[in-house]
């Protein structure tokens, strides 16, 4: 799990999923993919994406190609291990450990017919793989 330095702040996630979706690219293209995607009083300007990124080279969120003249950005970690590291911490932080209580109230929260049926597969599709296993 990655140390506590590593994980991202709102803003570094919101620059993380621009990564994953469009792959490695230099500051201007990640400006640029941000910027498209919130509204006009939203933006924030390239050189606070330039920092933002230096910063996450510095706690090894991203790696950067230095060879070019733009330099490169790309995620150190697929959005899948980020993920599961930042829920790992919200469950140690917020639910004492306990995934069950996570699943609980993530369930008891959602009024989303489609997201608790998807939820119902996955479950018993657990089941039947660990029924296969025994």
């Amino acid at each position: 799990m990655a140390s506590p330095n590593r994980k991202p702040t709102e803003a570094e996630l919101s620059l993380l999923t621009i990564l994953w979706e469009i792959g490695p690219a230099t500051v201007r293209q990640v400006h640029q993919a941000h910027n498209d995607s919130l509204p006009e009083d939203q933006h924030i300007g390239y050189t606070t994406v330039l920092k933002i990124l230096q910063i996450m080279h510095e706690k090894k969120l991203v790696l950067r190609d230095e060879r070019q003249r733009a330099h490169i950005y790309a995620p150190s970690e697929s959005a899948v291990q980020t993920q599961s590291s930042l829920v790992k911490d919200l469950v140690q932080k917020a639910f004492n450990g306990s995934l069950s209580q996570l699943v609980m109230r993530a369930i008891g929260n959602s009024n989303n017919a489609e997201e608790i049926s998807d939820i119902r597969s996955m479950l018993d599709e657990l089941d039947s793989q660990q029924e296969t296993v025994q």
